[in-house]
């Protein structure tokens, strides 16, 4: 039997003019071909563009929008160069407050099809703003030697294609990191491995309380093949120069070894000064991007948790203890579960660092039932809930069946929230309050909150 070759479908050549009549969750522009949809990258409800096809799908069409004719008053000129190419930013050409807006419709139109009702009675909650510009600051970014480019590129890659964007600055990572791509692209150029090294890791900490004071900078190099003493004298030159740490990473977490400055401690730090809290954290370790709005998404969380030294409280997904430290200087007891034995450990160092004897961290697997783990045997009065994109479906029940009064669920995917807010409402509670944060800025990424009442 002969196998049926599958092609791609070819692409017409010439751009199309397009009416964009409303926006996919993914803040594309939405039109129709001959009835057929076509999603519009770049573009805004209400506008009319000329696009290009970038793919041909059964059901739909992709293009990128390659003028506006007809702009919408939303539409603004994005700062950065790069945004046209750069795959880090889908909504720089947005208005900032029109994006968390938009946002806060996406969750709230989710979540009324997922209670399959309209949201009557709902606390909408204020939406949470920081900075909307330099304020990443934990990205992977790609580095590749291209002689046709003259030299290495350093960056995020490009919308629609594995290539990495050819840029020198970012107006999204903090502005040490942004103006550090240029010099990385030259130094890059230089090294005897330069077609060895696939991607730098950044992590940013800060050096004290006071958010005012200098940042501190670490980026993990990693590298295919062992560098050249020339090599890592050169980055070492790098590091002392622009006064940033360097860690070499040869394989996986556990090859992660630092290069400059020789101490023995290898952890950053950042500070919840509503708290009096110092988080201690390893370069490689899963921080919040966004520094600003972690303090008042923590601070929001914990006072709509109505916390008081009579409760006891549950954190699951806590990772390094955001949440479960924060907690633990108002409540009476808190317990943190993180799948991670690496975070567990982070955590518990993270309590002794700030001399609190309240808390106790565990490690399980929260993708399957934990009926028979230790910690799942006590009284929770309250529980905060902070699942990675999947959601916390498998122990949603579980969860519900604990009784806790009160549940305080922050989310990175409105969907999955919906699908678990339809769970919990169906389990005996009650949908209190919902709203969004914007954790990341002329992006399409959604954080959202919501409050559960045991009614």
């Amino acid at each position: 039997m002969s196998k049926r070759r599958f092609r791609k479908q070819k692409l017409p050549a010439e751009p199309v003019e397009l009416e964009i009549t409303s926006l996919s969750h993914e803040g594309r522009g939405i039109s129709h071909i001959d009835g057929k949809v076509a999603f519009v990258d770049g573009a805004l409800e209400g506008e009319r563009v000329i696009a290009s096809y970038i793919r041909r799908r059964n059901s739909y069409d992709e293009l990128r929008t390659e003028s506006v004719q007809q702009a919408s008053p939303l539409r603004v000129t994005p700062p950065c160069a790069f945004a046209g190419t750069c795959g880090g930013c889908s909504l720089q050409h947005m208005d900032p407050a029109a994006q968390i807006e938009f946002k806060q419709s996406v969750l709230l139109e989710q979540m009324a099809q997922a209670l399959g009702h309209e949201l009557i009675g709902v606390e909408i909650l204020p939406t949470l703003r920081d900075t909307d510009f330099h304020y990443r600051r934990k990205a992977r970014l790609a580095a590749r030697f291209v002689s046709k480019k003259g030299g290495a590129l350093v960056g995020f890659r490009e919308k629609y294609s594995s290539f990495v964007a050819e840029m020198n600055n970012c107006e999204v990572l903090v502005a040490n990191v942004a103006k550090l791509i240029a010099p990385l692209r030259m130094l890059f150029s230089e090294l005897d491995g330069k077609m060895e090294i696939p991607q730098i890791e950044v992590a940013v900490g800060e050096s004290a309380p006071d958010l005012t004071a200098p940042l501190v900078v670490a980026l993990v190099v990693r590298h295919l093949s062992e560098l050249s003493a020339a090599d890592t004298d050169a980055l070492t030159a790098f590091a002392k120069e622009h006064q940033v740490e360097i860690y070499l990473q040869s394989g996986g977490v556990d090859t992660v070894t630092r290069l400059w400055p020789l101490r023995e401690t290898d952890r950053l730090s950042y500070f919840l000064p509503d708290f009096g809290l110092e988080l201690g954290f390893h370069p490689m370790d899963f921080t919040q991007v966004n520094a600003g709005i972690n303090r008042k998404i923590v601070k929001k969380a914990l006072d709509l948790l109505e916390l008081s030294k009579e409760d006891d409280v549950l954190d699951l997904f806590c990772g390094l203890g955001n949440f479960t430290l924060a907690a633990a200087t108002l409540c009476g007891s808190v317990v943190g579960v993180e799948g991670s034995e690496e975070m567990v450990h982070r955590g518990g160092e993270n309590a002794i660092k700030n001399g609190l004897t309240n808390t106790a961290f565990y490690a399980a697997n929260l993708a399957k039932s934990f009926e028979n783990e230790v910690w799942a045997s006590k009284k929770y009065t309250k529980i905060i809930l902070d699942p990675p994109r999947s959601g916390a479906l498998e122990i949603i029940h579980e969860v519900a069946q604990l009784g806790a009064a009160r549940i305080v669920y922050i989310s990175c995917n409105p969907a999955t929230l919906a699908r678990d807010t339809a769970e919990l409402v169906k389990a005996g509670y009650h949908l209190k309050s919902t709203g969004v944060m914007d954790m990341f800025p002329n992006t399409t990424h959604v954080e959202s909150m919501a409050v559960f009442e045991l009614t």
